[in-house]
């Protein structure tokens, strides 16, 4: 998965578990990435585009990860302008990628398919409590999407994580690695 080495930019804190997810996700087969929270990069001088290394440009690593295994990232943000934006990084993947403006638990209610690989990073940590709040209800809403090898890469620990992380224990997940910044975790087999 040489292609990962693209994203190993000093500037991308998230670039470790984001190779130890992915690898996994090879292993295990992974084909329907979810991701909620679009990476949106940053503009510069109200017109250029660039990538933002900070939020880790997830979008982009997992639309590259679904070329490369021939499968399918959707990626859902209630954001019409984040969506935009992110369409423009990912072009070159245009056929790996579906884009979805909508509310995120809304969403994966609705999503039609097993999912193999989910990462949430919808709403700012700013706002903890409710940052928790919205992530517990999304696992919530999609838990029996989930393959029993399923992985889920949950964003902004501690701000974010508060209540999906024992949420996901006490529904028979581990946490497989941890970050700083991320918790990957995984259904007991």
């Amino acid at each position: 998965m040489k292609f990962l080495n693209r994203y190993n930019h000093s500037k991308n804190i998230r670039f470790n578990s984001f190779k130890k997810t992915l690898e996994l996700s090879y292993s295990r087969n992974h084909k329907i990435i979810v991701e909620t929270g679009t990476a949106r990069g940053k503009i510069k001088f109200f017109f250029f585009k660039k990538y933002n290394w900070k939020d880790g440009m997830s979008t982009i690593m997992l639309s590259d990860y679904a070329k490369f295994v021939n499968g399918k990232l959707h990626s859902c943000d209630i954001s019409k302008d984040n969506i935009q934006n992110a369409k423009l990084f990912t072009n070159k993947f245009y056929h790996y990628v579906r884009f979805y403006i909508d509310d995120s638990i809304n969403f994966l209610k609705n999503f039609p398919d097993k999912i193999d690989l989910l990462y949430l990073d919808s709403l700012d940590g700013h706002e903890p409590k409710a940052a928790s709040e919205h992530q517990l209800n999304e696992i919530k809403s999609c838990i029996n999407k989930l393959k029993y090898n399923s992985l889920v890469l949950l964003d902004d620990k501690g701000e974010k994580t508060n209540l999906s992380v024992n949420f996901l224990i006490s529904n028979k997940f581990n946490i497989l690695y941890e970050t700083d910044f991320q918790i990957l975790l995984s259904r007991q087999l």
